[in-house]
């Protein structure tokens, strides 16, 4: 599935090797919130030591207006990996000019160097070739191993990957080896979950599905729009009514394969005290919103899914954050982890769920990547992927 060079490919012993990173975790007052992201990079970056390469690392973290900001610093993601890898790790104030210069002409085989937030020069984004240049003034080799981001056509993952020999790193080897697979030859029967809130995101990921799954399992905010375009009442349940037409013509194109929540938890109100009850979809009372499925709804889907040879998982099926609206999403969960099929689950909150479930470590594999599993999903082809060297 992967037609690109990968680590083994590359003869990195005493070089300098570029690895983009994704190191985008959540952090609050200098503290790592979730270091799921910093454990997945570990691989590569042992990897290369152990063959005598020198180890520069970027990536961006938050969303910084193109300038400094202390909150999204990657220091103290630097001090977290030290931590984790029992070792010293180096950190470059600036990702380009003189300071990550001077950093990354003193380094040596064995060293590791962090770089300051790509985003906070604004040529990142514009994948400006100026700073995609001085990336790789630093190094003589690249490594993308970011999958999360590879998605953009950024300076540090599209740009930088042109101008030195490169390939890819072992998690993004392994996040195209899962997802592409699945797509393109997936075992069937072939199941895709879909929740989340809405359709417009998903439009393009439910149409190419439509020709490659046996049955499409639909819950979250996104159902409700389902719902209405068959005609069914879903009171004040959040709807995007800009798009009940596009899945009116969903529904036509998918006819049996799409499945739609049979029975929903209610919240008369979107809070965590909220009244709550459950009730057959045809039969939601004004003043109420739907904020869940339903146990018959997980029943079903479950045992579509207890039948299944592959089965991708995108989005929650209600609001899970809230305990009083998390059983449908750690039923769908339970059934997944049950089942014998390859399973996929990609996207932040879907992760985050079945993390909270306790069962992740049921799973084939949970992936990185949000906006990449969904394009990938798409049939899209990943500008950070494309750019890396052919095997």
């Amino acid at each position: 599935m992967l037609n690109k060079k990968t680590l083994k490919d590359l003869n990195v012993k005493g070089k300098r090797v570029l690895v983009r990173v994704d190191f985008n975790v959540p952090l609050k007052e200098g503290i790592v919130g979730d270091d799921t992201r910093i454990r997945a990079a570990l691989p590569t970056i042992e990897y290369l030591l152990g063959q005598g390469a020198a180890v520069l690392l970027c990536s961006h973290l938050g969303r910084p207006k193109g300038g400094y900001e202390a909150k999204y610093s990657l220091n103290p993601v630097a001090a977290y990996l030290g931590k984790l890898m029992d070792r010293k790790v180096d950190f470059a104030t600036d990702c380009i000019g003189p300071e990550a210069e001077k950093a990354s002409m003193k380094m040596r085989p064995g060293d590791i160097l962090v770089l300051e937030n790509t985003r906070f020069h604004e040529g990142e984004e514009k994948n400006d070739p100026k700073m995609a240049r001085q990336l790789a003034t630093l190094a003589d080799v690249y490594v993308n191993d970011a999958f999360g981001s590879a998605h953009r056509a950024h300076a540090s993952t599209e740009g930088v990957a042109r101008l030195l020999p490169s390939a890819a790193g072992f998690l993004l080897e392994k996040e195209i080896r899962y997802l592409g697979q699945a797509i393109a030859d997936p075992k069937h029967p072939f199941v895709v979950i879909l929740g989340g809130a809405k359709i417009s995101d998903k439009i393009g990921v439910i149409r190419n599905l439509l020709t490659k799954a046996d049955d499409i399992l639909v819950g979250g905010g996104m159902a409700n729009t389902f719902l209405k375009a068959r005609g069914i009442d879903v009171a004040d349940s959040l709807v995007e009514n800009e798009a009940v037409e596009i899945a009116k013509e969903l529904l036509a194109e998918g006819g049996r394969r799409i499945h739609l929540p049979v029975d929903v938890v209610l919240g008369d109100k979107f809070a965590e005290d909220a009244t709550v009850k459950t009730m057959a979809v045809g039969d939601v009372p004004n003043g109420w919103r739907i904020l869940d499925v339903g146990l018959e709804t997980v029943k079903a889907f479950a045992d579509i899914i207890a039948g299944a040879g592959t089965v991708i998982w995108n989005g929650p099926m209600g609001v899970f954050e809230m305990s009083k609206f998390a059983q449908g999403t750690y039923g769908v969960a339970k059934a997944v982890a049950q089942s014998s099929a390859v399973s996929i689950i990609g996207g932040g909150d879907s992760v985050a769920a079945i993390q909270q479930s306790g069962l992740a470590d049921q799973i084939t594999h949970i992936s990185t990547g949000g906006g990449a599993s969904l394009e990938m999903l798409e049939g899209l082809t990943l500008p950070g992927v494309a750019a890396l060297q052919d095997s």
